[in-house]
Order: structure tokens, then C-alpha cells, then sequence
């Protein structure tokens, strides 16, 4: 219990340090440049408090909870051999924790709210709705795709640079011909889908399947599954776009 009070008291000690250089920015410009007082201070410093609680308390879950599961989750299925229940499981992962992102939830949301006054969707809640969630089905859809193919890339031993360049040069390619409406959401949804719930729970899931295989090295093979994941969204949005 001691132990995990002291390892709960440094988290806390290093979420307050990684945001001193936000709040030294935001004091500098808005006292020094602005030269006008900070607005609402007891509700900023407030809210800093539990930024800094919070940023702890998710850091001390995912070393907690998050990796070692997926990590274990990784190593069993590899160890039971079954490359359809694991390729499943990856795409289950993928889909599951993209759908549940709160930052591609927000940007949907918005995103259904911009199309509707720009009169590329019908004006009403229903149609808002059915907008953002083909947005975020189709992002969804598209990491699970992704983190099937970062995982046969690890089992293959692929090279990671190969996909990454062909992945772009199709972005660039669709650019061309997707509306432009769609274009800045698409690129926008490959930043949002990596996001705090995805991030973890991808990153064990390829370290521990890079650990558990004989002959791959977890530094080398086990990084990278973000990387796709943050491209296919973009190929997907895009073709959502040209579709819908």
C-alpha cells in the first residue's frame, strides 16, 4: 500500500512538471503581452488541479491495467497458434477502442455539425447523427484493418517502411480525387483516432505479440501498429467522402 501511495505521489509530481511549460506559455503571454489579468483564475487553477489528477490517475491505469492485459492477451493468443482468433481479436481490439475514442466522438460530432450548415448534409438531428456515426464506423472500421495488417506484419516480418509509403502515396493519390469537403476531416481523423484509449491497448498488443514470437525483437517489430493506424483512416474517410 505504501508502495503504490509513493508511486501514485511521483505520478502526480511528473503530470504537474509536464504541464508547468503549458501554464509558464499561457501566464507569459497573457500577463507580459496581453498585459491583462487571467480571467476566472480560481476555476483555471481549479480545473489544473484535476487535469493533474487525472493525468496521474490514467497514467498509474494503464501501467496498472491496460498493458500488462494487453501484452498477456497478445502472448496467449500467439502461444495458442490460432492465427484466425488472433487476427480477430486484433481487429476486435482496433474497432472496439476507436469507436469508444472521446476525441473522434467531439470531432464527428462537429463535423456533422459543419456539414449540415454547409448544406452537404439535410439540416436535422437525425441526418447529423447518421453522418457522424458513418464517420466514426468508417474510422473505426479502418484501424481494426489496420491492426490486422500491423499484426501480420509482425508475424511475416515485414518491412514497416514499404507499408507506410504505399499507405501514403494512396493518401495522396485519393486526395486528388475525394470532395473537398472531406479531405481535412479525413486527415484530421487519423490524428483523433490515436488517441488515449487506442494508444495503450495497441502499443501492448504488438509488443507482447513482438515478445512472445521467436526471432522478433520488441523494439524493432512490436512499434509501428499506430503508425498504420493513423494512416488508414485517412484512405477510409476519404472513400466514405466519395461514397456518401
Amino acid at each position: 500500500m505504501a508502495k503504490q501511495l509513493l508511486q501514485l505521489l511521483a505520478s502526480l509530481r511528473d503530470s504537474l512538471r509536464d504541464l508547468v511549460p503549458i501554464i509558464v506559455v499561457i501566464g507569459f503571454f497573457q500577463l507580459a503581452v496581453l498585459r491583462q489579468p487571467i480571467p476566472h483564475l480560481a476555476a483555471i487553477l481549479s480545473g489544473t488541479l484535476m487535469v493533474v489528477l487525472g493525468l496521474s490517475l490514467f497514467v498509474r491505469g494503464l501501467e496498472m491495467g491496460l498493458f500488462p492485459v494487453g501484452e498477456s492477451m497478445a502472448y496467449a493468443f500467439a502461444r495458442k497458434g490460432s492465427l484466425f482468433w488472433l487476427l480477430a481479436f486484433a481487429f476486435a481490439l482496433g474497432f472496439g477502442t476507436t469507436v469508444a475514442e472521446p476525441a473522434l466522438i467531439a470531432v464527428a460530432a462537429e463535423a456533422a455539425k459543419i456539414a449540415a450548415e454547409g448544406g452537404v448534409i439535410v439540416h436535422d438531428p437525425a441526418a447529423m447523427s447518421r453522418y457522424a456515426g458513418g464517420l466514426r464506423y468508417t474510422v473505426a472500421l479502418s484501424v481494426g484493418c489496420a491492426i490486422v495488417l500491423g499484426v501480420l506484419r509482425i508475424l511475416k516480418g515485414w518491412p514497416l517502411q514499404y507499408l507506410i509509403m504505399g499507405g501514403y502515396a494512396g493518401v495522396v493519390l485519393m486526395t486528388l480525387f475525394a470532395p473537398k469537403e472531406i479531405v481535412g476531416i479525413a486527415y484530421d481523423s487519423g490524428g483523433v483516432t490515436t488517441s488515449t484509449i487506442t494508444v495503450p491497448l495497441v502499443t501492448a498488443l504488438g509488443v507482447g505479440l513482438a515478445s512472445s514470437i521467436k526471432g522478433r525483437n520488441p523494439l524493432v517489430d512490436g512499434f509501428g501498429l499506430i503508425a498504420l493506424a493513423s494512416l488508414t483512416p485517412m484512405i477510409f474517410v476519404m472513400g466514405y467522402g466519395m461514397l456518401v
